[in-house]
């Protein structure tokens, strides 16, 4: 996956991730529909999580092919 491959994933997470606001305005309420809201979110998160690594590696002269993402349990407790 190259680097133009990762930001086209994240334009298409950010677009899923919308929805995510009715439930944080408590218009949708099941459990079901809590956990297809969040997981745009957990995916955008693993996208910039691996596209930040990737962009490291390049800075500082690795090959950011090598690059791999992290599990989602892995990624959700970064800070940004």
């Amino acid at each position: 996956m190259d680097q133009q491959d990762i930001l086209c994933n994240i334009i298409a997470i950010e677009a899923e991730k919308r929805p995510r606001a009715s439930l944080e305005a408590g218009e949708t309420g099941p459990a079901t529909e809590q956990a297809r809201l969040t997981a745009p979110a957990r995916a955008l998160d693993r996208c910039g999580d691996l596209l930040r690594r990737r962009r490291a590696k390049a800075e500082f002269g690795g090959n950011p092919d090598e690059a791999r993402p992290r599990p989602t349990g892995e990624v959700e407790g970064y800070q940004s």
